[in-house]
């Protein structure tokens, strides 16, 4: 990557990386307690502290593949009103951190791109555009329905009762399938249209 033969990329990459994971649990955080579950935020992690959200392997993904994850934000469905459509908002969430960061950076490029560059030459805008790309990428990696990732939430949260055994059994090995997709690349080819779309939408609504 560009960034390991030029190690300043690296430094305007971590902004980004430390809000993307941050903001994104936060969300998560925020939708729980309205839920009604005060677990996160008993947990401090109600907050916009990245290292409260860290986590080592998840945060190395983003910087050498480009899409990662952060320390799992406690949940008790227990105190969910509506579990179901309770734990589809709380999953969701985090996903439209990601995407209304993302749809900020095209209006700030949008309308203060001039400004930015005339008063930080390039670095401020590469800066936005690492903010907008990575909060993409972080938004499409958490879409795949796959346990934990939030898109596989999503999914439990419309599956009928008689499936849900078939959840739990794929939850179990989730993390192995990942780790298989990441090492054969399969799941480059699987993000990389759900970005293009991203990417599109964002740039037409903004």
């Amino acid at each position: 990557m560009r960034f390991l033969n030029d190690p300043m990329m690296l430094v305007l990459m971590l902004p980004a990386i430390l809000w993307g994971i941050s903001f994104h649990e936060f969300c998560h955080a925020y939708a729980a307690k309205l839920a009604g579950d005060p677990t996160a935020e008993r947990h401090g992690r109600l907050t916009l502290n990245p290292m409260s959200h860290f986590d080592l392997w998840g945060t190395l993904m983003i910087v050498f593949a480009g899409f990662g994850w952060a320390k799992p934000v406690p949940i008790n469905t227990r105190y969910f009103r509506n579990p179901r459509r309770d734990m589809f908002m709380v999953s969701i969430a985090g996903i439209a951190g990601n995407l209304l960061t993302a749809a900020v950076c095209v209006l700030i490029l949008r309308f203060l791109g001039d400004f930015i560059l005339a008063t930080t030459g390039r670095t401020g805008i590469i800066m936005v555009q690492m903010m907008f790309h990575i909060n993409i990428a972080l938004a499409a990696f958490n879409l795949i329905p796959i346990p934990p990732l939030d898109g596989s939430k999503i999914v439990y949260s419309f599956l009928p009762f008689g499936a849900l055994r078939y959840y739990y059994w794929l939850e179990q090995y989730g993390w192995f399938i990942l780790i298989a997709l990441l090492v054969t690349g399969i799941i480059g080819v699987i993000l990389s249209p759900i970005m293009n779309v991203m990417r599109s939408i964002l740039f037409l609504l903004a």
